[in-house]
């Protein structure tokens, strides 16, 4: 027998509450243990083209390993551990999270918020992937990485703690529509530091849409 849609969006409702609760408690614990997670991006890249349909109007992929979690998380992320939908939509989260994290931890809310509606806008055109982490991780292990802290380090780095715990919880409340993107960036689906001029953003028919703190946008005239 098929679910009625009321027990469809109900289950649907309760998996993103248990996403938001998994960042809220992990937040109440150590905030120290979040600044020395590391992911394992062998993991995520090894799952990163196997999408499936969630509530958050992105596909998710398969999760990578998940880092030891504060102890006030654990029973969530056990409750999360019986549902594949759930880790893979907490995969989702972390690697939102790492997006505005590692390219706007310095530009504020309106910065990280603008970085994802790039990753929005490119999961939307379906060129660069079909679900958060396959955008975002999109070229990681190679020369052709499109954000560069997949590739260039960064991720071995310790986090500052309190601008993790930001991201993370921003990433939830985007991911959980409590937080919602406009279009500030005029759909962009690319960006960069003011203080460098990559030769990209004068070729391939690029067009400047906005600025935002330190982050200078564009979109494909094709697009």
């Amino acid at each position: 027998m098929s679910q009625k849609p009321s027990d469809v969006l109900a289950r649907s409702d309760r998996m993103l509450v248990v996403a938001l609760a998994v960042v809220l408690a992990a937040g109440s614990a150590a905030v120290g243990a979040a600044a020395v997670n590391r992911p394992h991006t062998d993991k995520i890249a090894a799952v990163i083209s196997a999408p499936v349909a969630q509530p958050a109007v992105v596909k998710a992929v398969a999760p990578p390993a998940l880092a030891s979690a504060p102890v006030a998380a654990q029973p969530v992320r056990a409750v999360a551990a019986s549902d594949p939908a759930m880790m893979q939509l907490l995969a989702e989260h972390r690697c939102l999270s790492e997006v505005m994290y590692y390219e706007a931890r310095g530009e504020g809310q309106d910065g990280q918020m603008a970085v994802a509606e790039v990753v929005f806008h490119r999961l939307r055109h379906g060129r660069y992937g079909h679900s958060i982490c396959a955008v975002v991780y999109e070229g990681a292990g190679n020369s052709g990485c499109q954000f560069s802290f997949t590739c260039n380090g960064e991720l071995a780095q310790h986090k500052s703690a309190s601008a993790w715990r930001s991201a993370e919880v921003l990433a939830a409340r985007i991911l959980t529509g409590q937080t919602a993107l406009g279009d500030t960036t005029g759909n962009a689906t690319h960006f960069h530091a003011a203080s460098v001029s990559p030769d990209w953003a004068v070729d391939n028919g690029m067009e400047r849409t906005a600025q935002i703190g330190n982050h200078i946008f564009y979109r494909q005239r094709s697009l």
